[in-house]
């Protein structure tokens, strides 16, 4: 009898459905690896950031390759968090709280935060200074960068981490195999189930990072044409 089988002998959608499952994660992280380079090449060429493009690796496991996104999405944090300090160095008070004003215009934010890029860059355009005030009013730091990293540490830690992306592909069987010595044949239902509950969150969570990047390259886009 087949491994599977002996999990869910009541239930054979059951097999399909977790199959089903790791295609959604892999679709996920790809997705996230591309909306993060896509704000990536924005942050570097309209900001003045360095930040290295990511690339999703086959050969790696999954925890490898969370651990590759919450790297980068980290330095975007200290980027933001640093385009925070220098408007809050440079611009009077009242001014700087003029930046998280949501009644005040934000036609008057870009001109207030152009003003510091400025100093900071020698040069700069309205399209650095609407790309940091959409990031620094809007929740994109606090509550949704921070979010999907809390969820992929949660994914990287659980019993599945461990597993191959290239394994992911190729069948229940085979998952089921490869992470039986994580733990005890009895705990393996209940592991996998509280997996699948971090993946429910965890496509909420992408859902909104990829809306909120794709607002920001957006706008981007629109400026420069």
């Amino acid at each position: 009898m087949a491994l599977s089988d002996l999990l869910y002998p009541d239930n054979p959608k059951r097999k399909q459905e977790l199959t089903n499952l790791h295609q959604e994660l892999l679709d996920c992280m790809s997705a996230n690896f591309h909306a993060t380079n896509e704000l990536v090449g924005v942050l570097n060429k309209h900001l003045g950031c360095t930040i290295t493009p990511i690339e999703m690796r086959e050969s790696s496991t999954v925890k490898e390759n969370c651990e590759i996104i919450i790297q980068v999405m980290s330095e975007i944090q200290h980027q933001v968090q640093k385009i925070d300090s220098d408007m809050k160095e440079k611009l009077e008070p009242v001014l700087y709280q003029k930046l998280y004003d949501i009644k005040e215009p934000e036609l008057e934010k870009i001109a207030i935060a152009q003003r510091v890029f400025s100093i900071i860059l020698g040069e700069a355009t309205s399209t650095a200074a609407m790309v940091a005030i959409k990031l620094l009013s809007s929740n994109f730091l606090t509550l949704t960068v921070s979010k999907l990293i809390s969820l992929l540490a949660a994914i990287a830690a659980s019993v599945l981490g461990g597993v191959s992306i290239t394994i992911i592909g190729l069948g229940l069987e085979m998952i089921l195999h490869a992470i039986l010595g994580a733990v005890e044949r009895s705990q393996l239902l209940t592991a996998v189930r509280s997996y699948e509950k971090h993946l429910t969150e965890f496509k909420a969570a992408s859902e909104k990072y990829q809306c909120a990047i794709h607002e920001v390259t957006s706008l981007v886009r629109q400026q420069v044409q």
